[in-house]
């Protein structure tokens, strides 16, 4: 069998390599390096850096040469680059060419980027709740109750690379959102992973990406990874790489892998000074008078006038160095005469005017392929013959398949040929132009899409080279165009303004145009601000020639910023603004939309959402986000009027449906809401939303078994729903498993130290089991994380009324119904502390204005028949009685006291009455396992024996009560009643005072402990 031997290009590959002159210092460590153990170098991580032309991207490569020739496996990352991910998914590619593919990876990417465009497509949608709300969900929850809770998230947005979320994000909004985002985006990405993927897509892909590194590295000596143009790509590297080298952040790094980072600037000391001592520093400054000698003797120049005017002329910059070399002079006559410029020699030394012609076209463009060839040099036949030759030039590098002239050689040329002749210059570049237009058109015609598709990552170089060229052929004519560009690559996302902003930049400096430079470094100054969005739209817009679409559009977005960052009255100048350019629909009166929402002014929203409607009627989010605002009106019948619309258009929108089965369910509509939810879930039987949703109707219905199979399967589909967890809590609790519903609040607890909801589910839980010091711990844990939460305050605010300690519950009960006045179960909660202090007229006060707010609350109707029988009001109080056993027949609690006022009536229906008050409240004390409510079922049947009275059977209530040891305030509110029974059985002090005492004395006892 015949082994075939290297390549002709290969051997001449190698020739090259080897002729590869001066830093040898540098190769010398760089190989001193490769040479050791990985557990033993101490060089594994290097620094290039010096001014532009020094030779870094040489050496760079040539270390890349050297590492391969040694047996590593190598990957070069330059600013080609734009994120992490763009480069891990170079390096991965790179990687794969040489053998160590990593399908795990590649596999996750392609996930990332569909889960991205999914995020990205249903950005609107996604948005539909997030600036209006932060309400919290009262006690037990309804679903959408619950969904209004998860989804305020004012101002969030993600990392840079991710797409249209991408913005400015205060801090603080992040870390008080981020579980109600996921919980939002699962509707859209439907599993937690997805969401986890696309919210933290560095904190997901990462980790994979250094499992693959790893495998590699179990194969290879070392494995080298290179980042050249580091001045640009290390602004959005630095801390990644920096986390990724010396933290575990993401995992571990294999030993053997080396890293090598070149560019003009030095490391950032912000990210990098902790670390300087792992940093081995290449500083590259110009060639030494020795190593430019030594090049130029090995390029076979050894004329000593020669070398005299090559260094004189080159001044030891490498680059210049190497192309005055290249033509091997002999006579100074032939390096050209020393005021002229380093092209105009470069160019003597080519005889071919064909050649010369070649080298100066193709210096116009930014980069370099045959076709860009072809249009440069104009010449249909040459081309290919002529991109052979200048690829093969020293100052002409590869780069992801195409070619780039060094900087400083093309400057020189840029130079020459606009000072020479100005109107050529703009005829070469119009030309170039043009024939990216011609490309970016043939790409818009095939393209599925009405007009531009920013997503399509051809169309954009098509469409950033063309505004290149036409900047560079008239600076003035162009720039309004591309000032609009700007405009709409920053409603792209951040990081294709950033690469706008850069072109727009290099074609100022490239024409020497004042304006155009003037712009482009003043947007680069705006996009390292704290806040980069406004600041570059805000730059845009001081623009008198941005024209008014583009003008709308930055308005528009710069409002959106505003709204994400929560300056509402700054987002409404600037939607306003938008509309009266004549902006519509989706950015203009759905933007201004979320606004009114977060400021609460619902029918404001109501009214841009409906324009939008109009506006764009086949726009599903439109009909969202109006729904969402009716269902915050209470107009709830309008809202599924809109969510049928959106089924309409959209059968399959699981989000949609689910929300019209939260929607019909708070309209009684059980059978319908549960229909919605099983449909949802049979298009997608992983949706945790839906799940959740089912599983809370089912809750409403008493059906807890089913609820809590429900809860099950969201748990089972994302481990760390808290949500879930806790709702599976509150099904076991209201069963009377008190003990594993604790056991899920204090899963979810692990999962999430401040989810308040699951710390006031679980106070509930220790409170029914009569543990009033655990729940007023618990309570008291999630008033540190949100002090204003009305639900917890009344919480702690009865715990405390359990425990006698009514000052303290007061307390909470003022600062519960300060948040939130009008509330008539914090009403009633401190009518009663105010009834067991006895002060009946602030009591009757309270019930009273619970019952205006909500005729038919039972608690209030019982407590308010009550104060009326203690303040001898018994007609007034016997109606409120019947009522409220009338709205609740099973009320133990209700019975009893309209038995107690019956009596004082001397009504002949007590007797009956008292029948049937003893067989509610058996059942009640037969049916709860829970103290809180055996007690009271225990101490009532007690007092209604004491009414009739039945010695036995009152001693045998009072003994039991007494021996699932009640709270102090049970004690007292039992005395209390008791005492009041004096006054109503006139000559039974024999029968009751040894009761009273037995009660006085645990009473006391109790305040002792």
């Amino acid at each position: 069998m015949t082994v075939r031997g290297p390549s002709r290009q290969e051997l001449i590959r190698r020739r090259r390599r080897s002729g590869f002159v001066g830093r040898r210092s540098e190769q010398a460590a760089f190989q001193e390096a490769l040479r050791q153990a990985p557990e033993e170098a101490a060089q594994f991580f290097f620094h290039i850096h010096g001014p532009g032309g020094v030779g870094k991207s040489t050496l760079a490569r040539q270390l890349e040469n050297v590492a391969r020739e040694t047996g590593a496996i190598t990957a070069y990352v330059d600013e080609s680059v734009a994120d992490p991910i763009e480069a891990m998914e170079s390096v991965s590619t790179q990687l794969a060419v040489q053998g160590a593919s990593s399908k795990e990876f590649d596999k996750m990417l392609a996930a990332y980027r569909q889960r991205r465009h999914d995020a990205d497509s249903g950005l609107a949608e996604t948005e539909r709740a997030a600036d209006s709300l932060g309400l919290a969900a009262p006690p037990p929850p309804s679903p959408s109750s619950m969904v209004v809770s998860q989804l305020g998230l004012a101002g969030l947005g993600l990392l840079p690379g991710v797409g249209a979320f991408t913005g400015a994000v205060d801090a603080s909004h992040v870390a008080a959102g981020a579980d109600r985002l996921k919980a939002v985006l699962s509707a859209r990405l439907r599993s937690h992973e997805d969401v986890r993927l696309v919210l933290s897509p560095l904190q997901v892909l990462t980790p994979v990406f250094l499992r693959g590194l790893a495998d590699a590295a179990r194969s290879w000596p070392w494995v080298v990874l290179i980042f050249d143009t580091y001045e640009r790509t290390g602004p959005l590297l630095d801390t990644w790489l920096r986390d990724v080298l010396v933290s575990d952040r993401y995992g571990e790094l294999p030993a053997n892998v080396m890293l090598v980072l070149a560019g003009q600037s030095r490391l950032d000391p912000r990210c990098w000074g902790d670390w300087f001592d792992l940093v081995t520093d290449l500083p590259l400054e110009v060639f030494t008078e020795d190593e430019a000698r030594y090049l130029l003797a090995a390029k076979g120049v050894t004329d000593e006038r020669v070398i005299e005017l090559v260094l004189k002329l080159s001044r030891g910059l490498p680059v210049l160095v190497s192309m005055l070399a290249e033509a091997r002079p002999t006579d100074p006559a032939a390096v050209g005469d020393p005021s002229g410029t380093a092209v105009e020699r470069f160019l003597r030394w080519e005889t071919d005017p064909a050649r010369r012609a070649a080298a100066l076209a193709c210096a116009l463009p930014l980069e370099l392929d045959e076709d860009v060839c072809r249009t440069a040099v104009d010449d249909e036949e040459t081309a290919g013959e002529l991109f052979d030759w200048l690829r093969s030039l020293p100052f002409v590098r590869d780069h992801a398949g195409r070619c780039l002239y060094h900087d400083v050689v093309r400057n020189a040329m840029l130079r020459l040929q606009r000072n020479q002749s100005p109107e050529r210059w703009r005829e070469q570049h119009a030309r170039l132009a043009g024939a990216y237009q011609q490309q970016r058109q043939e790409i818009e015609s095939r393209a599925s899409s009405d007009g531009p598709d920013w997503d399509d990552e051809r169309w954009r170089a098509a469409r950033i080279h063309e505004t290149y060229h036409r900047l560079c052929a008239d600076a003035r004519a162009a720039l309004p165009e591309a000032l609009g560009e700007l405009v709409s690559a920053y409603h792209h996302d951040l990081t294709t303004l950033r690469h706008w902003v850069d072109v727009v930049a290099r074609a100022g400096e490239d024409t020497d145009a004042t304006v155009v430079t003037e712009a482009g470094q003043r947007l680069r100054a705006a996009l390292d601000e704290p806040d980069p969005p406004i600041a570059a739209l805000t730059i845009l817009l001081s623009h008198d020639t941005l024209r008014s679409p583009s003008r709308a559009l930055a308005h528009a977005l710069r409002g959106r910023q505003h709204r994400k960052a929560e300056r509402y009255e700054q987002a409404i100048a600037d939607y306003d603004r938008a509309i009266e350019l004549g902006l519509e629909g989706d950015l203009a009166h759905h933007g201004r939309g979320l606004v009114h929402l977060a400021m609460h002014q619902y029918r404001d929203a109501l009214a841009d959402f409906t324009r939008a409607v109009e506006a764009d009627p086949a726009d599903p989010a439109n009909l969202v986000q109006r729904a969402w605002t009716h269902k915050l009106l209470g107009e709830d019948e309008e809202a599924v009027g809109d969510y049928d619309g959106v089924l309409a258009l959209e059968p399959d929108d699981v989000f949609a449906r689910t929300m019209r089965g939260t929607v019909r369910r708070e309209l009684g509509h059980h059978d319908e809401a549960i229909a919605d939810f099983d449909q949802a879930l049979t298009i997608d039987p992983n949706y945790v939303f839906a799940l959740t949703s089912r599983g809370l109707a089912h809750q409403i219905l008493h059906r807890y078994d089913e609820a809590i199979a429900d809860f099950d399967q969201a748990f089972t589909i994302d481990p760390n729903d808290v949500y879930a967890l806790n709702s599976r809590g509150l099904a076991h609790q209201a069963l009377h498993r008190y003990d594993e519903a604790i056991a899920d609040f204090d899963q979810a607890l692990t999962i999430d130290p401040n989810y308040v909801y699951a710390l006031n589910s679980r106070g509930r839980a220790h409170q029914a089991l009569h543990r009033y010091d655990e729940a007023i711990a618990d309570f008291d844990q999630a008033l540190t994380i949100d002090p204003n939460d009305v639900y917890v305050l009344n919480s702690r605010g009865r715990a405390r009324q359990a425990l006698d300690q009514h000052d303290e519950a007061i307390a909470d009960f003022d600062q519960a119904l300060t948040i939130k006045p009008d509330s008539e179960w914090i009403l009633s909660g401190r009518a009663k502390t105010h009834r067991l202090e006895g002060r009946y007229a602030a009591a009757l006060a309270d019930l009273t204005r619970a019952l205006e707010v909500s005729p038919d609350y039972g608690i209030a109707l019982s407590s308010r028949g009550l104060v009326y029988r203690l303040t001898g009001q018994y007609d007034a109080a016997l109606a409120d009685l019947s009522r409220a056993v009338g709205l609740s027949p099973d009320n133990g609690w209700a019975h009893y006291e309209r038995v107690v006022v019956l009596h004082a009536l001397s009504d002949p229906a007590c007797e009956q009455a008292l029948v049937r008050t003893i067989e509610i409240l058996e059942a009640e004390r037969a049916s709860s396992e829970a103290p809180s409510h055996v007690v009271p079922a225990l101490g009532n049947l007690f007092l209604v024996h004491c009414l009739m009275p039945h010695r036995d059977k009152a001693d045998y209530y009072l003994t039991a009560f007494l021996d699932v040891q009640p709270a102090p305030g049970q004690l007292s509110e039992l005395l209390i009643a008791m005492n009041t029974l004096v006054d109503m059985r006139p000559g039974m002090d024999e029968f009751l005072t040894p009761f009273r005492c037995l009660l006085a004395d645990a009473v006391a006892n109790a305040a002792d402990r």
